[in-house]
């Protein structure tokens, strides 16, 4: 007997779903479970859009399955919560990340790296403990274990958020994009020295002037790279395309150099990062957008055609069917 997305859970949900590898993405109506003694539940407001949700919907990794409600950049406000939750009250603004649940007890998991837990369970698109599919946030409401809830700052925009952090007084270097201008701003803001590469020479004037990084460099421009040969102490690389590596490796300074990299943190720098970005006024430059324009986001997404961020006006523009 197959049971459908809408009958498996209790609650009544409402987002837009992929049904297959196009990744066009329309209204479905699914289910939630009920609020656990442990979780919080609460109502979307925004979500952002990621280039790891065009990957997933278009199953371009192999493991999508159908249907799929994406969006892990989630911030809503608590609606209800069980009777053991601890950190969270009915009202509280919050934000839910890639993770909504791992075993909690493996020597990862203890030291707080839970993304590295062999039983994570991600926001959507993963078998959850009982056997049912999760899902994302480009939906009007979700339910999760509180210790995978993060407390939003409050001052810090709702519609926009922060993502990387550097190490302080070093000369990095990122390459930009929707990730790579909020590393720009933490870099800034941990006292880093800041050089972004990009293959676009427009880009110099809005980096400089408005991402208020100290210097530029065309990629693409060999003499410039030979240029930087051997000056820098660090990279963030953000750029989610097939790209060379092997230049930005000989930029580095010459020593022993290391390539290393996490699909995401754990649930406490997570929250460090965003006490972070609150304390130091660092937000996305976003384009705000209704659901129903998530397609073209996603075609315009694919081109590169954004600054810099997407954020998905859920609260306002969801439609229960």
């Amino acid at each position: 007997m197959v049971i459908s997305p809408e009958s498996e859970h209790p609650i009544k949900a409402y987002g837009y779903a992929a049904r297959d590898p196009s990744g066009s993405l329309s209204p479905l109506t699914f289910s939630r479970r009920a609020t656990g003694e442990k979780d919080v539940r609460f109502k979307v407001l925004y979500c952002g859009i990621c280039h790891s949700d065009l990957h997933f919907v278009k199953n371009e990794w192999g493991v999508t399955k159908y249907p799929v409600t994406p969006g892990h950049e989630i911030v809503g406000v608590v609606t209800e919560v069980g009777s053991k939750v601890e950190k969270f009250k009915i009202g509280d603004k919050v934000g839910v990340g890639c993770m909504v649940g791992s075993c909690r007890s493996c020597r990862s998991c203890d030291s707080n790296y839970e993304q590295d837990c062999s039983k994570q369970i991600g926001t959507y698109g993963f078998p959850n403990f009982d056997g049912t599919q999760t899902y994302g946030g480009y939906s009007d409401h979700m339910v999760s274990d509180e210790h995978f809830v993060l407390r939003w700052p409050e001052n810090l925009p709702l519609d926009s958020g922060a993502h990387r952090c550097c190490v302080p007084g070093s000369q990095l270097t990122v390459l930009s994009g929707g990730l790579g201008h909020v590393a720009v701003k933490m870099a800034k803001a941990f006292g880093a020295e800041v050089t972004v590469f990009s293959t676009t020479p427009a880009k110099e004037q809005e980096a400089i002037e408005g991402l208020k990084a100290d210097h530029f460099i065309n990629s693409k421009d060999v003499q410039k790279m030979q240029a930087a040969r051997g000056t820098l102490d660090g990279i963030i690389d953000t750029v989610s395309g097939n790209h060379p590596i092997a230049p930005l490796l000989n930029a580095l300074t010459p020593r022993r150099k290391t390539v290393a990299g996490s699909n995401i943190g754990g649930i406490k720098e997570t929250q460090e990062m965003l006490d972070f970005a609150a304390e130091h006024g660092i937000t996305a430059d976003i384009e705000v957008i209704p659901i129903d324009y998530v397609n073209t986001a996603m075609e315009r997404l694919l081109k590169s055609d954004v600054r810099y961020r997407f954020v998905i006006d859920v609260a306002n523009s969801i439609k229960a069917e």
